[in-house]
């Protein structure tokens, strides 16, 4: 009998962005997925209501998955913090730092739209070898309204609201919360690009209609009858759709280290893979 090669098991991910993310169950107890790759998804609500726990849930699925590169903004730092290390690029109470990652998403954004137009494409599909850059903002209202200069807050505003406009098909979603969705923290121009929203427990109904969209707390769908201990709990809606109330998977900081010891693990430096800062260059 001739000796044979042990068989090689390949040992990695399943997750893409491209998969539908799994947020935590409804009130019926039925799994919630969300397909985000083109969407964009924009949580509010007060302290404490939960809206790290959705933040944290996203990261964990795109950082499992290898077809993916994290962007972080976190004005505390320690709300993403387990994740920098396997973020291409993590920022903290810094606008000039925020200023820099944002125009260079916005250079890739273009770069990668000059590609669209020269295949006679619409948007980036999984076959393209172009990583989806998953853009993640806590707190906004720390970059548009307390740090910085005037001039550098309303820069920051106007990037965001064109990557949030113009990113979906290039592969870059963006997902941002708030603890105060008002309309000089996210001016309407802004709130309604986004497709994806989620309200966590809110103090008063106009709050909860600005996150959600005007008019849905006199229907009956209010983030103000979230009990404040009910943490996690969220009404969440979709595109054309009607507020669904949801309560999101919790994380605890010893799973989220794992995940992103696990993440490291798979995302190491091989032959195949390309430099930490790919979207930077190639997009």
């Amino acid at each position: 009998m001739s000796a044979t090669s042990p068989a090689v098991v390949p040992v990695g991910p399943s997750l893409s962005m491209y998969d539908p993310i799994y947020l935590g169950i409804d009130e019926f107890g039925e799994p919630v997925y969300l397909n985000l790759v083109y969407r964009n998804l924009l949580a509010g609500g007060e302290p404490g209501g939960g809206k790290s726990g959705l933040l944290n849930a996203i990261a964990a699925h795109a950082a499992l998955s290898v077809d993916t590169r994290l962007v972080l903004l976190d004005g505390k730092l320690v709300e993403l913090g387990l994740w920098a290390d396997i973020a291409d690029e993590f920022v903290g109470p810094d606008i000039t730092h925020a200023l820099t990652v944002l125009r260079r998403l916005q250079t890739v954004m273009n770069n990668r739209y000059a590609w669209l137009r020269a295949h006679g494409r619409r948007k980036i599909a999984p076959g393209d070898g172009m990583s989806v850059i998953t853009a993640i903002i806590d707190e906004i209202a720390f970059y548009s309204a307390t740090v910085g200069t005037k001039p550098e807050q309303e820069e920051f505003v106007a990037l965001l609201r064109d990557l949030v406009a113009r990113g979906r098909a290039a592969g870059i979603p963006v997902v941002a919360a708030t603890q105060r969705p008002s309309f000089d923290i996210i001016p309407t121009s802004l709130r309604d690009l986004f497709g994806y929203r989620a309200a966590f427990r809110c103090t008063t109904p106009n709050t909860s209609n600005i996150v959600l969209g005007h008019g849905w707390a006199e229907q009956g769908y209010t983030a103000t009858d979230i009990a404040p201990t009910n943490q996690g709990a969220a009404y969440l809606i979709a595109e054309g759709g009607t507020p669904r109330r949801i309560k999101v998977a919790y994380l605890s900081d010893a799973q989220i280290q794992a995940i992103a010891n696990y993440a490291a693990w798979i995302r190491r430096p091989t032959t195949s893979t390309t430099s930490r800062l790919d979207w930077e260059v190639a997009g």
